[in-house]
């Protein structure tokens, strides 16, 4: 296939956050090319816990049955403690939710779903809608910005990567096909990085990270072994051992594919010795298990540190980074994969709005504003459970209390500000920035939850049949401006805005409600002003 010589956004790694990126920009009818300089899609199954939030978005892709059919059933969802995976005195809890009783939060709670596993459907579906969108064993050399007053210079060794501070038109890339080694330049409007915590873009853009690093250093060993039996009456998600017992296992099947996480020295001289010693490595899972006759068999091994790092910023000029380019988030909670899925929800509809010519530039200075407070809580949430002694609280719905302030939100400047995430459990719902809660429909084709009558513009929601709604609506329709009226039975607008029966909500893309009115506007151009300043337009 050939290389495209131009496309409106470059994403670079084809992780979750690259592969989800693609998907939306897809939805929303961007040209994009996105890159990885891998073979091939994750084959260890690093990340795992697919959060509701994530399950969420993935929801609105179409992705979420064929997501839960490669994952855990939903009866493994649980945590384990005890010294190795047959102490009899073991302890296994259940993730934080809804209480006992209450109302259900959200259509699609999280799942345990192996990142090779979850790579292969994401892949599947971009390749579905963007056939020729994704290159593999392809690697950026280098970038630099440009300006319609500048022209293009040809990169000669050693490549450097740049990116001015100023506001350029685009980027030049320079990619290398490592099969062949041959090199193309693509020029796109957007760069965007989403390539892990050793970000080529980020560096390239000169974007420095703060924050404390080798909190912790990891032999992750993924094996198979008969342990299906020895876990029937306790199988769970995660297997955390308690002293003596070091490290834990991850259930990849909950049958005979697992991964052993071993704390080591990163200063032991045999590690090398030890990466390569497969009988060695093998006895190391035995004596955590607490099973000395276990077959094991060793399949490959990969080493991690523990970091707690967060980007100064989220964009220079025409690159933007996502992900672990972003931030770099302490396991511990199941949340640093899914904070960056959503960064890739949050700023793919920005980006299209942008593109298309219906937003300005400066509604991607939101993107910073709205995604850096909740990944810095994140962290922070993140770094306090590593240190937790005696276990931290496993919450799936905590990145559903996420509720912004910036300009892409029209609220109230009075009304007390409301912290990015909630991890106390009371987990709010409604106002602006907050995200479009969730009620069961009855009733309307195709829609079983609110949630499913987000997008792919702006929506409208409102149970009267008052035509000053209509001609909002249109009036900010004709504009340009991508909206669309969706009327709700008036039996469920209570449960969902606390407004009387005239109002209505504007929910973003992104599910987030952007602007409430508990009336009608006296004319009709009220929502398309409300739209102009959102989108910066």
């Amino acid at each position: 296939m050939r290389f495209p010589a131009t496309t409106s956004v470059l994403i670079v790694g084809a992780g979750p956050v690259g592969l989800t990126m693609s998907l939306l920009l897809s939805g929303h009818g961007v040209p994009h090319l996105l890159v990885e300089a891998h073979q091939g899609t994750s084959r260890h199954p690093k990340a795992r816990g697919v959060s509701a939030r994530s399950m969420e978005i993935f929801r609105r892709l179409g992705l979420e049955a064929d997501i839960r059919q490669a994952g855990l059933p939903a009866s493994h969802v649980f945590f384990y403690r005890g010294r190795d995976l047959v102490d009899p005195d073991f302890v296994r809890t259940g993730v934080a939710g809804a209480p006992d009783g209450g109302a259900e939060r959200t259509p699609s709670p999280g799942l345990i779903c192996s990142q090779d596993a979850l790579e292969a459907v994401l892949l599947r579906q971009a390749r579905e809608l963007a056939p020729d969108g994704v290159r593999f064993a392809t690697r950026l050399l280098s970038f630099t910005e440009f300006t319609e007053f500048t022209e293009f210079t040809e990169f000669t060794e050693p490549a450097t990567v740049g990116a001015s501070a100023g506001g350029g038109e685009g980027v030049h890339a320079v990619l290398e096909d490592r099969a062949t080694g041959d090199r193309h330049t693509v020029r796109a409007d957007w760069l965007i990085g989403c390539d892990g915590a050793a970000s080529t873009v980020r560096t390239g853009a000169g974007i420095a990270m703060a924050g404390p690093t080798g909190l912790g250093h990891f032999l992750s060993i993924r094996f198979e072994a008969p342990l299906g039996e020895v876990v029937a009456d306790r199988a769970s998600a995660s297997y955390f051992l308690t002293e003596p017992g070091r490290g834990g296992f991850l259930a990849v099947d909950n049958d005979r594919h697992w991964i052993y996480q071993h704390p080591y020295d990163p200063g032991r001289a045999d590690l090398a010795d030890l990466l390569g010693d497969h009988r060695q490595l093998a006895r190391l899972v035995r004596d955590a298990a607490g099973l000395p006759d276990l077959d094991v068999t060793v399949r490959d091994t990969q080493t991690w540190r523990l970091d707690a790092q967060l980007a100064d910023t989220y964009r220079r000029s025409r690159v933007l980074i996502a992900g672990d380019a972003a931030h770099v988030t302490p396991p511990t909670g199941g949340h640093g994969m899914n904070t960056g899925i959503g960064d890739a929800d949050n700023l793919a509809w920005k980006l299209a709005a942008v593109v298309a010519g219906s937003a300005g530039e400066a509604l991607l200075d939101t993107y910073q504003a709205e995604r850096r407070p909740v990944a810095r809580q994140v962290i922070d949430l993140s770094l306090a459970n590593s240190r937790a002694r005696t276990g931290y609280r496993i919450d799936d719905e905590l990145l559903l209390t996420a509720a912004y302030r910036s300009t892409a939100v029209h609220a109230d400047p009075d009304a007390p500000a409301r912290p990015p995430l909630d991890p106390d459990g009371e987990h709010p719902d409604g106002g602006p920035g907050g995200r479009l809660p969730h009620l069961c429909l009855a009733g309307l084709p195709g829609a079983a939850s609110t949630l499913d009558l987000i997008g792919p513009g702006f929506t409208l929601l409102t149970p009267t049949g008052d035509p000053a709604w209509q001609r909002q609506a249109d009036t900010a329709a004709a504009a340009g401006l991508p909206v669309v009226l969706r009327p709700l039975p008036a039996a469920d607008w209570p449960g969902l805005s606390g407004l009387p029966a005239t109002g209505a909500l504007l929910t973003r893309p992104d599910g987030h409600i952007a602007w409430q009115a508990p009336h009608p506007p006296a004319g009709d151009a009220e929502l398309r002003e409300v739209l102009r300043r959102i989108l910066s337009a």
